[in-house]
């Protein structure tokens, strides 16, 4: 498979963001090839099966109307084509799961059905090309413009090269950046450089990035045998607890240190947090009878977040190490699950829980990829820090930081999981935030666009700016941005710094139905 294609907007990375910028620049009129590492467009919402994670307002505000209209469509593929219980049926709030942590938990097929529904027409009129499995492998430069990416098909062997006026990166860990020469930022900043509250104290640590996670779907069959054989790395992680852990790994209470929740349970149970209902995504009783003889639920918990080692900034074989690390993590838990979990009635392991790999569509059970909560990212002309979202410095009853070049909003605390430097991560506020255009324009590049979680934000912001609705948000803003500078023949430099451009652009945005500023609101 070696080929070559010609388009306006190349979209490298087919996951949320990938998705939301090849539709925004297909529906101006763009040609796009977008592409995919895996054989599944959706990245968190598919792929990496991670139901979605929104803010309390998603019902009424705080998304851009495609996002909305996504969400829609994943009800209403419901609607059309389950057998649901009348109350369900009725439900303008229809959430498949039923799930603690998402209003909208639904199964990676349906996502990736939805999806695949919305791209379409474009991909039949031919105006988007979607090319899966391919991994970006090389890129042409001239000077600040990047005139081409190479991609490695994976199966095969081939490559493929995509020319493009504008290049978006939407890969999971930002793989474009290296390979463009774009400069960029990994790991925590020290707050001598970010002046942030949270920041570390000392020298900025390039490789203290958040764990990964790689999950599974779980059904459970009372009275039946489904375990596993014993992972190869299932005594260390068995035995594992890091220094920050209150217990071992595999317990019911290894990062719980909140009065408020005491301990972790699998299934319901008093005074515990159930992870069953954690990430849900089928409420059997929100079906038919008979539709479904068990619920099915995402494993993506504390006791498989895998902080070990990097997946990228490492050379590839560490890489490859590090990453069948998480897959052991993943099946060592499941393993304990089975065989040697606590049970409230005093026993030990569910042999009845069973892993569906028909839901990740993967042999092996596991997800397609891992959840990757934070990429590289670009050195922008302007970044979010902590001190401009966060109530702590900017008063409880503040707003965030307003940004006068706004492209969209979002919501969600700053959120962050233990760390490859060894850290425990943490969970604090964070205020209702805009997502200025400054933060998507790399300092020298001039015709390439992050469109993901790579974004000109920091280790700390990152943990509020990676959420999916605020992801599909950049995307969407990226992809918009190309098509108006393309139509224009203006840079996106030139729109930031021009007001009356800027205010055009962002005219052009709220006729698309992206929101560019909060109605006032506390912090989350």
């Amino acid at each position: 498979m070696n080929r070559e294609y010609a388009c306006d907007i190349a979209v490298i990375g087919g996951g949320i963001g990938g998705c939301a910028a090849a539709l925004a620049a297909a529906e101006a009129g763009m040609r796009i090839v977008l592409t995919e590492e895996t054989d599944w467009i959706g990245g968190q919402f598919t792929s990496q099966a991670v139901p979605a994670d929104e803010h309390r307002w998603i019902e009424q505000f705080g998304c851009t109307r495609k996002y909305r209209e996504f969400r829609n469509r994943v009800r209403g593929y419901y609607k059309a084509n389950y057998p649901l219980t009348a109350e369900a049926l009725r439900s303008d709030r229809f959430n498949p799961g039923a799930a603690i942590v998402s209003r909208l938990s639904c199964d990676p097929r349906v996502a990736l059905a939805v999806l695949q529904d919305m791209l379409a027409p474009h991909i039949h009129a031919g105006r988007i090309t979607l090319l899966l499995n391919v991994r970006p492998s090389g890129a042409v430069t001239d000077g600040d413009t990047v005139r081409s990416v190479t991609l490695e098909h994976t199966p095969s062997g081939g490559f493929v090269a995509v020319g493009a006026r504008y290049v978006l990166d939407a890969t999971e860990c930002g793989d474009l950046l290296p390979l463009t020469g774009t400069e960029y930022v990994t790991g925590a900043e020290s707050s001598r450089d970010t002046g942030e509250p949270h920041a570390l104290a000392g020298e900025p640590e390039p490789l203290d990035i958040q764990s990964v996670t790689w999950c599974f779907a779980l059904d459970y069959r009372e009275g039946e045998d489904h375990t596993i054989e014993r992972p190869a790395a299932y005594a260390f992680w068995r035995s594992y607890q890091a220094p920050f852990q209150r217990d071992r790994m595999f317990s019911w209470t290894p990062l719980m240190t909140s009065e408020a929740v005491k301990r972790f349970s699998l299934f319901p149970e008093p005074g515990a947090f159930s992870l069953w209902n954690y990430r849900r995504i089928v409420d059997r009783s929100q079906f038919a009878p008979g539709a479904f003889d068990s619920d099915i639920t995402i494993v993506n918990w504390p006791q498989n977040d895998y902080w070990l080692g990097n997946i990228y900034e490492v050379p590839e074989e560490e890489r490859q190490r590090h990453l069948e690390g998480a897959r052991q993590l993943s099946l060592s838990l499941l393993y304990w699950l089975q065989t040697e979990a606590p049970r409230p009635d005093g026993g030990a392991g569910y042999p009845g829980l069973r892993l569906r790999g028909d839901v990740t569509g993967t042999a092996d059970g596991l997800a397609k990829a891992p959840y990757i909560r934070e990429s590289r990212r670009i050195r922008a002309e302007f970044t979010v820090k902590e001190q401009h979202i966060s109530p702590e410095v900017r008063g409880v009853g503040g707003r965030a930081e307003p940004f006068r070049d706004s492209v969209g909003i979002g919501s969600y605390r700053i959120d962050l999981h233990p760390t490859t430097g060894g850290r425990e991560g943490f969970y604090i506020p964070s205020l209702p935030f805009q997502i200025p255009l400054g933060s998507l324009i790399p300092v020298r590049m001039d015709n390439l666009l992050p469109a993901c979680k790579n974004i000109g934000v920091t280790h700390l912001t990152n943990g509020c700016y990676r959420l999916h609705p605020v992801e599909w948000n950049i995307g969407e803003a990226a992809g918009a941005l190309a098509a108006y500078c393309l139509q224009r023949g203006v840079s996106p430099r030139q729109v930031r710094c021009d007001p009356s451009r800027l205010a055009d652009f962002q005219d052009a945005l709220v006729r698309r139905g992206v929101e560019l500023a909060w109605p006032d609101l506390g912090p989350v």
